[in-house]
């Protein structure tokens, strides 16, 4: 397959911009070779970028994990993606989400970390494409599944295939996404994390290496906090998912989304609930109040 399918648009790789199908990288490049490298994915809302310094806030974390220094400064972060923006609005793209990755750099192969390498910095954006109001009146379907993946979730690593497997798991029958328990305890789902209400209390797994702490963590935890809903992070067993009133997911592009059946059996009374209601109504308010 040839680069003829890829949009027209415009990307910054190492310093420069040019046109996303001509971009190339080294293929000994360590993001390439051994999945060595972090990215992030921030949501722009009409040309507004939606919790940037949250963002932020994690990607030092995870470089911090594997001992990459963060080759850019936060305003220069900022330009790079404003600039990118700026090219898919004049293409007639309001939403995007602005991709960046940053990997060790370019060495021969060798599992050994090397040091002193200059590392590979690629952004694009893309057009974002968020749930339908179908799926946000009915709720949609996710699967379960064992969560097989490595037991440092917590960095946003490019070294994506146990993620790639387990979305596929729910792709293969039709579903939003896969649910994943770890010894019977709820971690995620595939590219999203799972949020339980139970009594109009919304909890979620606890911030740890068993979870990537998505940027919605802070998020519905201060929109809770506002709303008077009560909050807690804690272990939450698989039938306490199969008994909740409603459960969510939460990430970028689903923002918060209700989920009405679990492997095919009804969560609550199979449809979206009060709760979700209401996160998502704070949701839309503090996209319009912090996107800068």
């Amino acid at each position: 397959m040839t680069s003829d399918f890829l949009p027209d648009a415009l990307c910054f790789l190492d310093g420069d911009y040019g046109p996303l199908k001509d971009a190339r990288i080294s293929v000994l490049d360590r993001g390439f070779i051994f999945g060595d490298g972090v990215y992030e994915v921030l949501p722009a809302y009409g040309g507004r970028i939606f919790r940037f310094g949250e963002h932020m806030d994690r990607l030092d974390r995870s470089l911090r994990e594997l001992r990459i220094a963060n080759p850019h400064t936060r305003d220069e972060w900022l330009a790079i993606a404003r600039r990118l923006i700026a090219d898919r609005q004049a293409a007639g793209v309001p939403n995007q989400l602005i991709y960046l990755q940053v990997t060790r750099g370019v060495a021969l192969r060798d599992h050994v970390m090397p040091t002193g390498l200059r590392p590979t910095v690629f952004v694009m954006a893309s057009e974002m494409k968020l749930a339908s109001a179908e799926q946000r009146a009915r709720g949609v379907a996710c699967v379960t599944a064992d969560d097989f993946r490595w037991r440092k979730a917590h960095i946003k690593s490019t070294s994506l295939l146990g993620s790639v497997f387990a979305r596929q798991i729910s792709a293969d029958v039709g579903a939003v996404e896969t649910v994943m328990f770890r010894d019977g305890v709820l971690s995620e789902a595939a590219a999203s994390n799972v949020w339980v209400v139970k009594d109009g209390t919304v909890m979620g797994p606890p911030r740890d290496h068993l979870v990537l702490e998505g940027i919605r963590y802070g998020l519905i935890e201060s929109i809770c906090r506002e709303e008077g809903i009560p909050f807690a992070l804690q272990r939450v067993s698989r039938e306490a998912v199969f008994a909740a009133d409603e459960l969510l997911l939460s990430s970028a592009t689903k923002e918060v989304l209700p989920v009405t059946t679990l492997d095919g059996q009804p969560i609550g009374d199979g449809r979206p609930g009060p709760v979700y209601a209401r996160l998502y109504a704070a949701y839309q308010r503090a996209i319009a109040a912090q996107s800068i």
